[in-house]
């Protein structure tokens, strides 16, 4: 090697050499440095100093992005070089070894093709003469400040510094300093292009001066930022080596696979461009943290809600209207306004591909199927269902989710559902909405409110998914016992369909039909083990039930199945006739005796009135009596405001027409009234019971009965006039449970009838009434002619 550079410092530089141009680094005197040769030129020039005396001119790109430089591209002063090694790489690259021989200046460029050629005149150094105090206190200064910034920049070594010691020349001292800082390429081609040496090397000097500063500032940041760091970093970068360390053993890398497993689940998911663009960007959080760091859990649990919810996927719509009228009658008796509702939306769906999706709610008392109509509304429709209970729901965030901030965050049941449904477009039933709560947590009614607006559900936000989400498409079926108990804005959002409840006739069919099959199959018998005529049906709904729907009807059918059952498990074989000996031995003595009951109110002081509650129609039976006192009204039975206000305005009414009911003013003022209500456990209220209190008043004051078998509904006011009710259908149910022929009824609700079913009404007779004075008349068998009677 020695004298291989003996020959380089004798050899004779010639005046025209091959020239190659290099990118981002500037080289100096007596360097020795490996280059890579890529360019088709820069091969070219190589191999044609290889052939030759191996000399090559190496000048600086100005700019390195250039592939195909011309000479305005590149500097002028450059570099002499001996090369010392090639070797061909595999890809067809080249890698050589040169050593720098003398600074060099382009006079020419003799050729551009396929390399550069050119004239070169060597750059002769400026002799320093002695070294002078000041140079070398220079010299000093330049290698302590090499010593610091290596040092701060952690590549000092022993071996560099002894080579920086030794130089006494300047400028090999500056060359050598200034080739190993990283200094731009037009700072370095300025050390180059400087002739003088103690220039050059003040110029180094200063560029060491500022390199040292921002050096002196890096450190600081990076050793703040050590200080901050936290003990999750520390953790984290622990954890980094120990992943590393894994790698190295050969351990599988489940993260890297999980992550790429997220990756083609976006790519394959149908979702709007909002959604993917937050999902990939959770992603690329998910890939930069910790597999094992908190909010690497949170983050995937994120992306995954984001994959799994049915953005795009809807199922297909059965537009066969007879066959989606087969499948409602399949699973329910009668409710042919619901069923009519249904079928007109899959009418207007098949001629309307984009129609909203409606917003039911169906409001009766419990048992007469409101769950159960819904799924069959999804089966009819061929959509999925899901059904959740808004009963005693007080949190806002179970219909919004959470915030992603807090811990154990997670969508509201709106999404959830969906989620589990796997479609866009399920019907979707919300049971119980007239029993939601509110508190400090929130309404969660008013949240709803967007939920079920057609207007505004199209870009529904969870709190937690944070982005909007189409609920236009789903079908959603509220249910509810009653309406005053729902707020009015939530009200005006949903189209009300009313289920009153069963006749008798009704509740024989869907016995029979239904609920019997239905028992003995969970009950493991055959239907055929059982012979039960309708007489005997007929029995367990009069004595055994007192109810709007069936619930309680299946429920005694049940334990009729059940008892059976029992006896076809000892060995008995069937079949079993259920007969009216045996009901009682089955279920037990009779629960209701409507007939015997209503035999007991032929008292004077006695009325019977309907009122409408949560659960159906019911009987009021009112008592009324007077006895000697200072004029008081007594109401007991657990009344409410509405109920006793109506009780004073029947007082009053009374008390107006005092000499009609053959009695003086001063009646009333030495004696109190008691009017109770039976069942006083039982709240109760509502305006409808004005003319049954006025009527029982009446009683008690002539001493004359109420005629048997007659019910009534109906406000009364102070001047005796009777308005309008609701629940008349409900009513007029609870009237013929009980064994009741005869109701009366406002005038104003006459037109209300059509909505009672035309078996109903054959079984009954309506008196329409304007006046009290016609109550009376049909009660007492006083006062005016008593109203003509309705009847289908």
């Amino acid at each position: 090697m020695d004298d291989f550079a003996d020959n380089i410092q004798d050899a004779d530089i010639p005046e025209e050499l091959p020239m190659m141009a290099v990118r981002d680094v500037v080289i100096f005197n007596y360097m020795i440095l490996p280059l890579f040769v890529g360019r088709p030129g820069s091969v070219s020039a190589v191999n044609e100093a290889m052939n030759g005396n191996k000399m090559l001119m190496l000048v600086t790109q100005k700019e390195a992005v250039s592939d195909k430089p011309t000479p305005d591209d590149l500097y002028e002063t450059g570099m002499v070089v001996m090369v010392m090694r090639s070797l061909k790489l595999p890809d067809g690259r080249l890698k050589v070894l040169v050593q720098a021989l003398s600074k060099a200046k382009i006079t020419e460029y003799k050729q551009q093709d396929p390399h550069f050629r050119v004239g070169i005149a060597l750059v002769e150094e400026e002799e320093t003469g002695e070294i002078t105090v000041e140079v070398e206190a220079l010299m000093r200064l330049v290698r302590e400040q090499a010593e610091k910034i290596m040092s701060l920049r952690g590549i000092l070594s022993a071996d560099l510094m002894g080579i920086i010691n030794s130089i006494e020349e300047p400028g090999r001292l500056a060359d050598l300093v200034g080739s190993n800082l990283r200094l731009k390429v037009s700072e370095s081609q300025k050390i180059l292009e400087t002739v003088d040496q103690v220039e050059r090397l003040r110029l180094v000097a200063n560029l060491l001066n500022k390199e040292l500063e921002v050096a002196a500032v890096q450190a600081k940041i990076q050793s703040d930022a050590k200080e901050e760091m936290t003990r999750s970093q520390r953790e984290y970068f622990l954890r980094e080596q120990m992943q590393a360390l894994k790698k190295e053993l050969g351990d599988d890398d489940s993260y890297t696979e999980d992550i790429e497993d997220l990756q083609k689940k976006i790519a394959k998911k149908k979702m709007p461009k909002y959604a993917r663009k937050e999902a990939l960007k959770e992603l690329k959080r998910l890939e930069m943290m910790h597999p094992d760091a908190s909010e690497a859990n949170i983050i995937r649990t994120y992306i995954e809600w984001i994959i799994e919810l049915p953005w795009k996927k809807i199922s297909k719509d059965l537009l066969d209207l007879v066959k989606a009228a087969q499948v409602l009658d399949e699973d329910h008796y009668g409710l042919e306004k619901v069923k009519e509702r249904i079928l007109e939306f899959l009418a207007v769906r098949k001629l309307n591909n984009s129609t909203k999706g409606p917003i039911l709610c169906f409001v009766g008392p419990p048992g007469v199927g409101k769950t159960s109509l819904g799924r069959a509304v999804a089966r009819a429709m061929g959509r999925k269902f899901y059904r959740l209970s808004l009963g005693g729901m007080h949190d806002e965030a179970e219909i919004r989710g959470h915030r992603r901030t807090y811990i154990g965050a997670m969508p509201g049941r709106i999404l959830q559902g969906l989620k589990s449904a796997g479609t866009c477009n399920p019907v979707f039933m919300m049971d119980e909405i007239d029993k939601i709560g509110s508190d400090y947590r929130g309404d969660p009614s008013s949240a709803l409110l967007e939920v079920l607006d057609p207007e505004q559900n199209n870009t529904f936000s969870d709190h937690y998914l944070n982005m909007p989400f189409d609920l236009s498409k789903v079908m959603f079926i509220t249910t509810a016992n009653r309406t005053d108990t729902i707020p009015g804005p939530l009200m005006d959002r949903m189209e009300v369909i009313q289920i009153a409840g069963y006749t008798q006739e009704e509740k024989k069919v869907i016995a029979r039909t239904y609920l019997l099959p239905r028992q003995a199959k969970e009950n493991g018998i055959r239907l055929r083990q059982i012979k039960m005529d309708d007489e005997i049906i007929d029995l367990v709904i009069s004595h055994y039930t007192e109810e709007a729907g069936v619930r309680n009807l299946e429920r005694e059918l049940g334990r009729i199945c059940r008892k059976l059952a029992r006896k076809i498990a000892e060995g008995g074989k069937g079949p079993y006739t259920i007969s009216k000996n045996t009901v009682e031995k089955y279920l037990g003595p009779p629960k209701f005796l409507p007939d015997a009951e209503l035999d007991t109110l032929a008292q004077p002081g006695l009325a019977v009135g309907l009122a409408w509650t949560s659960v159906g129609g019911v009987l009021l039976h009112i008592e009324t009596s007077i006895v000697p006192g200072k004029g008081k009204l007594i109401l007991t039975g657990k009344l409410g405001d509405v109920m006793k206000e109506s009780a004073q305005a029947a007082l009053t009414y009374c008390r107006g027409i005092s000499k009609e009911l053959g009695v003086e003013n001063a009646y009333f003022d030495n004696r109190d009234i008691h009017i109770h209500f039976p069942a006083g456990a039982i709240p109760k209220d509502g305006p409808s019971a004005g003319i049954t209190m006025t009527v029982a008043l009446c009683s008690a004051i002539t001493g004359q009965t109420v005629k048997k078998g007659i019910a009534m509904t109906g406000e009364v006011t102070l001047r005796g006039r009777v308005l309008p009710i609701g629940g008349l259908k409900e009513k007029a149910l609870a009237a013929l449970r009980a064994g009741i022929k005869q109701v009366i009824i406002p005038k104003e609700n006459e037109k209300d009838l059509v909505e009672i079913p035309e078996e109903m009404r054959s079984k009954l007779t309506f008196y329409p009434v304007k006046h009290m004075d016609e109550v009376l008349a049909l009660t007492l068998g006083s006062f005016k002619k008593p109203p003509e009677q309705v009847k289908a």
